[in-house]
């Protein structure tokens, strides 16, 4: 493998998994195909690589026992469970699926594999659009996430990398990976997210900061409703900046959530491609090894238009606007039958000095990082 190509996790078996997903059915699917329908893969720059399932061993690196037996002792979700599945998280929008096990294997696969390559040095950039499930508890499933593949590939970078920094760019806020690492001050987790009375998951609030050892190696920046592009490209910048100078990582993970695009059902903000791409180009300045994940998105048109979008900034190929018509869903992208996603006409509720706040608290704290 050359080092200077980018790793594409694909595998056939990935993309059915993650199709059976409750939260976002068949969206996996969809997203390849419109990169598939753009010939990306096809260009030298890029390296597909096949992902495997997880081990048990690798799921209950993080994961309890309990919760991965419990997995596997219930296959077929019509039988009496020995336990109260509730109890596990398993309820509501994590119902239990048949051969849930499979399913959690087949997810953190892609993303452990991404790692492991990482950390082989087979490549400096690794994307895995069917991963990033960033709410996953130790011991339960949560927020449409049945296993945290993100914090499983983080403890995989660790094994070369002594400082991990972990950028989220979900509307939701990574609550899962920030629980997993509050007591680190190997892994900084940076949230950028939505936070209002009723939006879940409810944290998220700027003065999380981590707790003992961890104690400012958690930042969290927290919008309020209808944040648009030239506000949160200004907060991003600056906050980005200040933290990746603090803490000067040695690799990078990105988890690149889509539901704050205009016209997510879920997200109800007003974020653009061009944002996405804007906070991934400064990321990509810095000279660490990277991986590029997947997450939230249920507008599932524009979460594929955002992926093939990103993909192809990462690998600097310019993108044409008009979708291509040999897409198997093409219909889906009307009616401008383009990749671009115009801001929406949504009211801004972040002021100049709220965003000032923000800026100048984690200033604060990056004073504090070591």
């Amino acid at each position: 493998m050359a080092e200077n190509r980018i790793i594409y996790i694909y595998n056939k078996s990935l993309i059915q998994e993650s199709n059976r997903l409750p939260g976002v059915p068949n969206r996996a699917s969809m997203v390849q195909d419109l990169i598939n329908s753009y010939n990306l893969l096809l260009d030298d720059r890029f390296l597909v690589v096949k992902s495997a399932e997880a081990t048990e061993n690798e799921l209950k690196a993080f994961h309890s026992r309990a919760y991965i037996d419990y997995l596997k002792s219930v296959e077929n979700p019509t039988e009496d469970p020995k336990e109260d599945p509730a109890y596990f998280g398993l309820t509501d929008d994590c119902p239990l699926l048949p051969n849930s096990v499979v399913l959690v294997k087949t997810i953190a696969g892609g993303s452990i594999s991404a790692a492991k390559l990482l950390v082989a040095k087979k490549s400096n950039i690794a994307i895995n659009w069917f991963g990033g499930w960033h709410h996953a508890q130790r011991d339960c499933a949560e927020g449409f996430c049945y296993v945290n593949d993100v914090v499983l590939a983080i403890q995989m970078l660790r094994k070369s990398f002594e400082k991990i920094l972990y950028v989220d760019l979900d509307i939701h806020h990574g609550n899962g990976v920030q629980n997993a690492f509050e007591y680190s001050n190997k892994i900084l987790t940076l949230s950028f997210h939505h936070k209002s009375p009723g939006f879940y998951p409810g944290t998220g609030g700027l003065d999380e900061i981590g707790s003992g050892e961890g104690r400012y190696y958690t930042i969290n920046v927290p919008f309020y409703e209808g944040i648009g592009h030239e506000n949160y490209i200004r907060v991003f910048k600056e906050v980005f900046n200040c933290v990746s100078t603090s803490f000067p990582a040695n690799a990078i993970v990105v988890q690149c959530g889509a539901d704050g695009l205009n016209g997510d059902p879920i997200g109800h903000c007003n974020l653009t491609l061009e944002t996405y791409s804007e906070c991934v180009r400064e990321i990509l300045k810095c000279n660490v090894p990277k991986l590029f994940l997947g997450g939230g998105g249920y507008n599932f048109a524009n979460t594929s238009r955002l992926w093939t979008y990103l993909s192809a900034v990462i690998a600097n190929i310019h993108l044409d606007n008009d979708i291509p018509d040999e897409s198997e869903y093409f219909p889906e992208y009307g009616p401008s039958y383009e990749v671009e996603i115009t801001q929406g006409l949504q009211k801004d509720m972040n002021s100049k000095s709220y965003l000032e706040t923000i800026m100048n608290t984690i200033k604060s704290y990056c004073s504090h990082i070591k």
